[in-house]
């Protein structure tokens, strides 16, 4: 475990998977958190590179020859989160409020490129910024997309008593067998998965993909949690267009708990092909996203 700190602010990260395991300020939660020996339950901050949520049975294409990954989640015959949650990361950087990590995803079964795997976590005024950064080391083209997995809180308030605001305006319907896509996405306006303007979680159950995610005025994506003691805030550079929803009734300690994914694209978007991002041989991208306490 890694930690950092900024004048009032904390974080934890873990050396394996590079997860986020705490963020307080001023000893106020802002995400779920875990043991310091606990594996992190429901994927709580996990990052999801090459691909973030599943990819159907476990299959998809690259230049025309099928690749079959690891079925990592059996019961619906998924793999599920990537490739790097579970792998030890190296240390780049490791100061008072900055943590970097890095590891190397090598061509393997179902996988046959070779990606450079970075991210940063930083503490400052703004709270807390995650970077991510993904270098092509191989020899081929490869799509990939960038997913993380914060279960972010409003301090103590209840998710019962909170009000969630998403910035997405469509929602992509799921074949709820298998989790996975069975149509393209369509507007949430006038459907019970507009929450543009906020809607209380009482009662309200998601595992639900949303996207169309639209910047703001400064240019960035905004999700929030807001309580009557106050909130939080999960932003995004505006490649996150895409936002997993999920509300577990059973987080370990908490109950009902809500998870807010930022995703650069939707589930199964090695078969859909939906905003997958292509890096040449030698290219890299990057993008962050962050958590900001809210009053």
């Amino acid at each position: 475990m890694l930690g950092i700190s900024y004048e009032g602010a904390t974080a934890v990260i873990t050396t394996v998977g590079a997860g986020l395991r705490s963020f307080e300020v001023d000893g106020v939660p802002y995400v779920e958190t875990f043991g310091p020996d606990e594996k992190p339950p429901m994927s709580a901050g996990a990052v999801l590179v090459p691909w973030p949520n599943r990819t159907a049975g476990a299959t998809w294409e690259l230049d025309g020859v099928r690749q079959q990954l690891d079925v990592t989640e059996p019961a619906r015959g998924n793999a599920i989160h990537g490739l790097v949650r579970r792998r030890p990361w190296a240390v780049l950087e490791h100061t008072g409020s900055l943590v970097s990590l890095r590891t190397l995803i090598e061509p393997q079964a179902g996988w046959p490129a070779a990606l450079d795997v970075t991210v940063s976590y930083a503490l400052d005024d703004r709270g807390l910024t995650v970077t991510h950064g993904v270098t092509n080391v191989g020899d081929v083209a490869t799509p990939f997309g960038v997913g993380t997995h914060p279960y972010p809180r409003a301090g103590a308030a209840s998710t019962e008593s909170c009000v969630l605001t998403l910035a997405a305006t469509t929602v992509l319907p799921l074949d709820v067998e298998r989790m996975v896509p069975s149509g393209p996405a369509v507007p949430v306006e006038g459907t019970e998965f507009d929450f543009r303007s906020g809607r209380s979680l009482a009662e309200v159950r998601l595992d639900t993909p949303f996207g169309g995610c639209e910047p703001g005025a400064d240019g960035l994506v905004h999700h929030t949690l807001v309580a009557e003691s106050g909130g939080v805030e999960v932003w995004a550079d505006p490649a996150f267009r895409w936002v997993q929803v999920f509300t577990p009734d059973s987080f370990p300690g908490r109950g009902l708990a809500v998870a807010v994914e930022p995703m650069t694209c939707p589930p199964d978007a090695l078969n859909s092909g939906v905003d997958l991002i292509w890096v040449s041989p030698g290219e890299s991208w990057g993008a962050r996203w962050g958590i900001r306490p809210l009053g």
